[in-house]
């Protein structure tokens, strides 16, 4: 058997990152949408986001939303209503870009569009779309999705806030924590138990000027700096009859929005892993110890080709799901398989990336420490890798191991 030629052999990969040419995979559509969001972010994020994090603040997070607004990024994946009505590829490729350049920016469109308004497009009356979703597709109105407390996280249908009658009136009383977007939107989705009676956890649009609703933006996060999170106070916010969500009652509707964030965080979780390696690859190539490069070291290439093969792996498996999802569906076991693999191999590599590069690996001067601390809250937020965990294992098994 004759070896191929020199001339024959395939060409080295033009992105050192992209090894297995994954990139081969999408249409040329995909590619423009994906180079649309990296030259946006390119020009609104980058050159401020160090400074917003070291801030502890998203100051100009209304003024994102509405250029986020302008190239079709919230609600992407959407129809109608002013919405893209893009495939879950395209809107898994911006989320991708977006997290390249911080969590919180990505955590930003995706608590807008794959929440706050899914919620409402998928659930709501017409009057309610009507009133809301094409504000929010063109940025001019913000909104956060309330379901987590201060007590009730992972177990959501413990919820202690509450939703009475009262004439033709609704009455809601509690609270919301770590809520993305909390205290500057306009609107808030917030899930409330409204009683057997009455169906269970129901979902309401309150506009966040009604008299009772409170905001307050929590500090002092290690995480996820770049971002407005708020705790919510309702006591006593009376809403009228047309304010539920008609279409759902259950757990049903909470979780189902859930799935689609979660869904966009198998995408985007690999853009911080994707800044993280190429920062570590870039200072490897520069950093000199004992007369040569540090990528001539054999541990050195050790841990890039580790971080390299999981990041195009994690790549392949979101950009299966994507096309799954844009033809027969997704189930939440597969959501569930994306987020725990994406989200603990970004952060690995993360925190890999970061002993590449020594004690620089702690300067905000690169991005591999703010990109690590950030995926700590997303390996948190809609849904613990624990509860993921659990949710393979009983797909798995048939047994459930949550109580």
């Amino acid at each position: 058997m004759a070896l191929m030629s020199s001339s024959t052999m395939p060409k080295r990969p033009s992105d050192p990152l992209d090894i297995i040419d994954v990139d081969s995979m999408l249409t040329d559509e995909e590619r423009a949408i994906r180079a649309t969001v990296r030259q946006v972010c390119d020009d609104l994020v980058e050159p401020h986001v160090v400074q917003w994090y070291e801030q502890g603040d998203l100051p100009v997070a209304r003024e994102l939303a509405k250029e986020f607004g302008k190239v079709g990024l919230l609600g992407m994946h959407l129809e109608g209503y002013g919405c893209a009505g893009m495939s879950a590829v395209d809107y898994g490729l911006a989320c991708l870009e977006l997290e390249a350049s911080d969590s919180g920016i990505r955590s930003l469109v995706s608590v807008q569009g794959s929440l706050a308004m899914y919620a409402i497009h998928a659930f709501g009356s017409e009057e309610q779309k009507q009133e809301w979703l094409p504000r929010m597709a063109a940025g001019e109105a913000i909104g956060c999705f309330g379901l987590t407390e201060p007590d009730h996280g992972s177990d959501p249908g413990s919820m202690r806030t509450r939703a009475r009658r009262d004439g033709d009136d609704w009455v809601l009383d509690g609270s919301k924590m770590w809520i993305t977007n909390g205290s500057i939107a306009d609107v808030a989705v917030v899930w409330a138990n409204a009683g057997e009676e009455n169906g269970g956890i129901r979902g309401f649009v309150v506009p966040t000027d009604t008299p009772g609703f409170e905001a307050h933006e929590l500090k002092n996060k290690m995480s996820l700096r770049a971002s407005v999170t708020a705790e919510l106070s309702l006591a006593g916010v009376r809403l009228p009859a047309g304010a539920v969500l008609p279409d759902v009652t259950g757990l049903k509707g909470p979780l189902s929005c859930l799935s689609e964030a979660r869904y966009g965080i198998v995408w985007g979780c690999l853009g911080a892993a994707r800044t993280a390696l190429d920062a570590a690859r870039r200072y490897s190539m520069e950093r000199t110890q004992f007369d040569r490069p540090i990528a001539g070291f054999q541990l050195t290439q050790a841990k890039l080709a580790h971080m390299s093969t999981e990041l195009q792996l994690g790549r392949l498996l979101a950009l299966h799901l994507g096309r799954r999802k844009d033809t027969v569906g997704l189930r939440p076991e597969q959501v569930s398989v994306g987020k725990y693999n994406n989200v603990t191999k970004a952060i690995e590599i993360c925190r890999t990336a970061r002993t590449i590069l020594g004690g620089n690996g702690i300067s905000g001067e690169y991005p591999v420490m703010r990109h690590a601390n950030n995926l700590e809250s997303v390996l948190t937020y809609e849904g613990t890798v624990e509860m993921h965990t659990l949710v393979i294992g009983q797909t798995l098994t048939g047994e459930s191991a949550f109580r």
